[in-house]
């Protein structure tokens, strides 16, 4: 088994946070300390407990659990995201009192799943650990005050999650079937090329639409706006991000099969180039924020198939800086609708007419946001999709990379409109509950975009830990900060 507790401790501390929170839950309700006021404490120490653990490696459970630098930098990510969430959710209107600790624990166990998807290097592993990760999100989405359409929303998402996870089973069959193992490594030393393993490539295909599902990616996307509108701005927030961050990682392991000029490799390519365009075009038509942050997204899992189509470590370094770079922007965007909408309502494009006056440090932290997700300098955004295409050209997918800046140009339309309601727009609805203006509100808006311009500006610490990952993955030996492989 060779197992090593001290390369465990980020998920053995989080899953003692989760653990607590399941006892909390099932306490009697004279019982009840407020979940609120120790959470984020616990979520900020797991954050910088899965830091201090960034150059642990090592290989356990029968070498189906990998600890390496990239499941490091996605724990990181994935513990950030949730100690953002829980701040985040911690003054949800929408939320029966008796429920929040349950809520949170569900958010935990999700979390949990996608922090040991990280680490997992076997696809039976895989598909275990995403199970693990989508199970939580069946409950916590119709998770929203006696509102039908959050119970609509939580019904397609198992809907669509069952047929997801069932074609993703089948194709595990069939790669089993015809390749006779499920660990990545030795899958890297197969042939995957249709005319020699045409069941192996359709086994493969179907196996990364359970990935796809979860990346809300063309055509696997068709849940995802109308998730994101009916769950609780809270929950959305959680849904638009953390989830995506397991996929990424599954995407970067299994991409070390793939070469450029391969069937499946083109078939990620045209996947990508339609999901960016469909996504795109379909945003430009929206007026509620979220179904257009929902389309956006769906462009956003085209974006990051140009670095994966790549075949080489950079690529998939590229996809890696610009996944973290989609949950901080993603997490501000949803900050800022959170704070907006006080009373828990969704937001209408004219909701945020007048917010600089009313609420200044949301308004300028909207914008920084805003700019990022269309990739304008000096933002993350800007320097994840720059690493994106620099990555990519000159690999047999140059018509992806200029598919990819045709479509960062279509985004600058809707984008920018949040812009312009928040900053030129006057009329605002006259009977909306006013937007949360205080400290909290603002500090983490401000904190949040300050990350999204210092990152953008300063991306080589963070970038550089990504490649270093993605060498890894092809068996390159890197040195990083102490980490030999």
């Amino acid at each position: 088994m060779n197992f090593n507790i001290t390369a465990l401790v980020p998920e053995l501390f989080f899953l003692c946070m989760v653990l607590a929170l399941m006892v909390q839950s099932l306490g009697s309700r004279e019982w009840k300390p407020p979940v609120e006021k120790w959470l984020p404490f616990g979520a900020c120490a797991a954050f910088f407990v899965t830091i201090t653990g960034f150059h642990l490696h090592g290989t356990m459970f029968w070498d189906v659990y990998k600890v390496d630098l990239m499941s490091q930098f996605f724990k990181i990510v994935i513990t950030f995201g949730f100690y953002i969430v829980v701040l985040n959710a911690s003054r949800q209107p929408t939320l029966e009192e008796g429920k929040r600790a349950d809520y949170y624990m569900l958010l935990g166990f999700s979390t949990l799943g996608l922090m040991m998807l990280a680490s997992s290097v076997e696809l039976i592993t895989i598909y275990l650990a995403l199970e693990l990760a989508s199970y939580s999100m069946y409950a916590v989405i119709p998770l929203r005050a006696k509102d039908k359409g959050a119970a609509e929303a939580g019904i397609k998402y198992i809907m669509f999650g069952a047929v997801a996870t069932a074609l993703a089973l089948y194709g595990l069959s069939y790669i089993m079937a015809t390749q006779h193992t499920t660990y990545i490594a030795e899958l890297m030393n197969k042939s995957w090329s249709f005319a020699d393993q045409p069941m192996a490539v359709v086994g493969l295909s179907l196996f990364l639409g359970g990935m796809f599902f979860k990346l809300a990616l063309f055509p696997f996307h068709f849940w995802c706006p109308d998730v994101y509108q009916g769950a609780s701005n809270e929950t959305a927030a959680f849904v638009a991000t953390m989830p995506k961050m397991g996929a990424i990682v599954v995407l970067c392991r299994l991409a070390v099969l793939l070469k450029p000029g391969l069937e499946i490799t083109t078939i990620l390519a045209v996947l990508g180039a339609l999901s960016m365009t469909f996504g795109n075009l379909s945003a430009l038509a929206q007026t509620d924020i979220k179904r257009l942050l929902g389309f956006s997204s769906v462009a956003h899992a085209g974006y990051i198939m140009v670095g994966l189509v790549s075949g080489t470590p950079e690529g998939i370094g590229a996809a890696a800086f610009y996944g973290m770079a989609y949950l901080v922007m993603n997490l501000l965007v949803f900050w800022i609708v959170s704070r907006v909408a006080s009373d828990g309502r969704n937001l209408k494009l004219n909701d945020l007419n007048g917010l600089y006056k009313k609420a200044p440090a949301l308004a300028f932290s909207l914008a920084a946001g805003a700019f990022a997700l269309v990739g304008l300098p000096p933002t993350m955004g800007f320097m994840g999709k720059f690493f994106l295409i620099t990555s990519a050209w000159d690999h047999g997918y140059n018509w992806l990379v200029i598919t990819l800046v045709v479509n960062s140009a279509i985004a600058i339309y809707y984008y920018l409109s949040l812009f312009r309601h928040a900053f030129t727009e006057e009329s605002a609805p006259s009977q909306a509950a006013p937007p949360d203006n205080g400290w909290f509100a603002s500090a983490g808006a401000g904190m949040l975009a300050a990350a999204v311009l210092l990152i953008g500006m300063v991306p080589a610490p963070l970038f550089n830990f990504a490649i270093n990952a993605g060498k890894t993955l092809y068996g390159i030996t890197v040195t990083f900060a102490g980490a030999g492989h």
